[in-house]
């Protein structure tokens, strides 16, 4: 013959089960708010890693050209002081720049 449960056994152990439902949940939703301020967080770091990139690009141009213009500063001068001397008759041992 089964058992029978009392009747307030029953009631109780529905209303524990759904008392723990409510409580996973809770902590569901904390971890689900968690994850989303992480997600966050990283989009605004990734939209600090686009603005970073984007300025070193920019400045290494800038590099580039300010080294090209240094170059042509350098063959300038270079042609001048072979004039120079060329004009004033030194002709000093002078090594040769390319």
């Amino acid at each position: 013959m089964p058992v029978q449960k009392k009747e307030s056994e029953s009631y109780e152990h529905p209303a524990k089960q759904f008392s723990e439902l409510i409580e996973s949940n809770n902590k569901l939703v904390q971890r689900i708010d968690k994850l989303v301020s992480l997600f966050d967080e990283a989009a605004k770091h990734v939209g600090e890693v686009e603005t970073t990139e984007a300025r070193v690009v920019a400045l290494s141009e800038k590099l580039e050209l300010l080294l090209e213009q240094n170059k042509a500063v350098a063959q300038g001068l270079i042609l001048l002081e072979k004039y120079v001397r060329g004009k004033s008759g030194l002709t000093a041992q002078m090594p040769e720049y390319q």
